[in-house]
Parts: C-alpha cells; sequence; structure tokens
C-alpha cells in the first residue's frame, strides 16, 4: 500500500510504499498520537525504517496501490 505522510511546517511530504494492512496503519497512527512521547515508527517494502515524532505529523494519506499499464490504447 502506498502511504503519503506530511509534515507539519514543510511543504514536502514523505512518500512509502508498506507491507501491511490498512487497520494495521491505522492504528500504528493512533497509537503514536495517543502516547506522551509518540514516535510513528514504519518499515517500507524496501526495508527502509521511517521515524517521524507524532507532534510533526500534519497528516496521513492511505492509498491503494495501482497496477501499472503496459500497451497502448486505442480511443
Amino acid at each position: 500500500m502506498e502511504i503519503f505522510i506530511g509534515i507539519r511546517d514543510n511543504t514536502r511530504q514523505l512518500a512509502l510504499d508498506v507491507d501491511m494492512s490498512e487497520s494495521e496503519l491505522v492504528s500504528k497512527v493512533n497509537e503514536a498520537l495517543v502516547s506522551a512521547n509518540g514516535l510513528l515508527d514504519l518499515t517500507d517494502s524496501k526495508g527502509q525504517r521511517l521515524l517521524v515524532p507524532a507532534r510533526a505529523l500534519g497528516y496521513v494519506q492511505i492509498a491503494s496501490k495501482t497496477e501499472r499499464r503496459v500497451g497502448f490504447a486505442i480511443g
């Protein structure tokens, strides 16, 4: 699943491809936001680890992964 994380006071967003379900991701985000010194800890499909302080989270956008099309369209 592809996700985009917006960071407060920053114009760029972080894009990640994670191997987890939507409910697992929502649970991790909620857990980070509720804890006192919350830290969103994610690992992408390439094995890269991302740590984001919960106080810096602007938004988390969840996008379903779209398959790449091959060929030409005739229209």
